[in-house]
Parts: C-alpha cells; structure tokens; sequence
C-alpha cells in the first residue's frame, strides 16, 4: 500500500493565531521576549491527510517550527523481513513538532489541546526537556516517499542466486509439477507434459571442491545447481 498524495487544504481552515485576540497578544508578548530555549510538543490524533506539509503550514501561524515529525507505520502488510514486502508507511496519527520558543510552544499547547480539527479533537502537549528521547528526530524533516514496489519487485526476481537457492527453486519446480500430474491423474485425466514440463536430467562432474553438479534441462527452461 502507498502513501497517497494529501489533498488536505491548509488554507482553508481557521487561522487561529489571528482570529483569536487573546492568543495573538499572548503571542506577540512572547515573540517580545524570547526564551531562547526551544519547546517540543506531542500532537494526537491526527486527521488522514494531516502529514508532514500540512502540519509545517498550519503551526507555522505560531511561530517558526525548527523540526517535525510523523510517526509511520514501519512493518509492512504482510510477513516482514521481505523485500517485496516493504513498509507501508502510513501514519499512526501522532507526531511531533518543536518551535524555536518554549514559550511559543506553550501557548500552542494550551490553545490547540482538545481543537476540533477536520472531525479530530487534536491532543497537544509540550514534553519536559527531560523526558525527549535522544532519538526523537530521528528521520526529522523529511517527508515520506512511497517505495516503488515494482521496481523492488523486479530486483529481488532478477538478482543472482546462490547454489543452493538453485536447488530449492529445482525442487520447488518439480514437486509443484508432480503435484499437478497427481491432480490430473486424481481426475482420470491422463496428460504428458511433454516439451513444456521440467525433466531431470543428471549430468555428473566433479568440480575444484569435489562437489557433484546436475542440469535440470527443459526445452523452456535450463539451470545448472549444485548438490
């Protein structure tokens, strides 16, 4: 599954840093007096289509975001540790973001925590300094780019296989093929593959490390495997 493109429009949500008086003074009072410290908040709940873009373009009416991250899902849909198989990538509807000001992010804090956002009550929270993980912004600022399947497909099916994937891939071959004869033969039904089966065919040599090679030959198909 790829990550589809957001077709959230910032733009038309409500700029609360403007409209609303109250936090607009509290935020030029703290822009007049910097902490020179940075503040990092926790945001949940997050809306489909609320991603890294979005996110950036609609706290930046609070003031300047230094680092944002969108968790993701990292395991892919099915058995991992497989190539074909990559991440998904989508969003687990947290993240995190860091405003060059503590003091900013404090009033984004109290402003945003429990806002109704595109059906979402949001979840905002500023965390200790004590309590931010060292691998917070691991992978920050970056936004996610789907992984072209096809392409990681098309590697893991043409890249080199060693002598003894050879050999299972032989095997694979010729049990499958034989379990086809028995289905047919199950059904009364006699059938001679013929030119298009696997046929095994042994043709023994001793090599520079004394191990004994055969080749599996098919008119339709031909590999040389050790055992």
């Amino acid at each position: 599954m790829q990550v589809e493109e957001s077709a959230f429009d910032v733009a038309k949500l409500p700029t609360i840093a403007k409209d609303d008086a109250t936090v607009k003074l509290k935020l030029e009072n703290a822009k007049r007096q910097p902490t020179g410290d940075r503040g990092v908040l926790f945001l949940g709940r997050l809306p489909h289509g609320f991603y890294e873009d979005q996110l950036k373009a609609y706290f930046s009416q609070f003031g300047t975001v230094t680092r944002l991250r969108v968790s993701r899902n990292k395991k892919a849909s099915l058995p991992p540790h497989n190539p074909r198989f990559p991440p998904t990538g989508t969003s687990k509807h947290y993240g995190f973001l860091e405003f060059d000001s503590s003091s900013v992010a404090q009033i984004v804090a109290d402003t945003m925590d429990n806002y109704l956002l595109m059906g979402h009550i949001l979840r905002c929270k500023v965390i200790p300094k004590d309590q931010v993980h060292p691998e917070l912004w691991v992978g920050a600022n970056r936004k996610w780019r789907p992984v072209p399947k096809a392409r990681v497909t098309q590697a893991e099916h043409n890249k080199l296989r060693t002598k003894e994937q050879q050999v299972r891939a032989t095997h694979r071959l010729l049990k499958r093929q034989q379990e086809r004869q028995r289905k047919l033969a199950k059904e009364g039904i006699s059938y001679d593959f013929g030119a298009a089966g696997y046929v095994r065919s042994y043709t023994f040599q001793r090599n520079a490390f004394s191990k004994k090679t055969f080749a599996d030959t098919s008119k339709t198909n031909r590999s040389v495997v050790s055992i």
